[in-house]
């Protein structure tokens, strides 16, 4: 089963949001996610200052497999794109909780996290998802 960081918050598209100290937020993908995937090859990261709808798609993250976009779970502005993985997009495979994750942003409403699936919540729908 897939590896669950209580303290971050979930989306039923398979993303992750940390709440960071300074009232930004890191995103990225799944441990579940990342490993449907496959091994990642490239991952394309939103440019800072860009502007994201939560829903939208904001990345991509391709694998040998196949290429998926990924969702903000959040509005508000992108921050910073995490350029490591412009040459080592196997971050996410590696450490989808950690080094791998995908952008920063300041959200729009400190709120809108809150309304994201917990933990428990987001196994619950891995569960019904299979």
């Amino acid at each position: 089963m897939s590896n669950l960081p209580g303290d971050l918050r979930y989306t039923k598209s398979h993303e992750w949001v940390r709440a960071l100290p300074d009232g930004s937020v890191e995103i990225g993908i799944t441990d579940h996610a990342q490993n449907a995937l496959g091994d990642l090859v490239f991952v394309e990261v939103p440019e800072s200052g860009r502007q994201v709808a939560a829903g939208d798609p904001f990345a991509v993250v391709e694998s040998v497999k196949a290429a998926s976009d990924v969702y903000s779970p959040v509005s508000g502005e992108v921050l910073a794109g995490n350029d490591a993985l412009a040459t080592q997009p196997e971050l996410v495979n590696q450490e989808p909780y950690g080094q791998g994750w995908i952008a920063r942003i300041r959200p729009s409403s400190a709120a809108s996290i809150e309304s994201l699936l917990d933990a428990a919540q987001y196994q619950e729908h891995l569960v019904s998802e299979a």
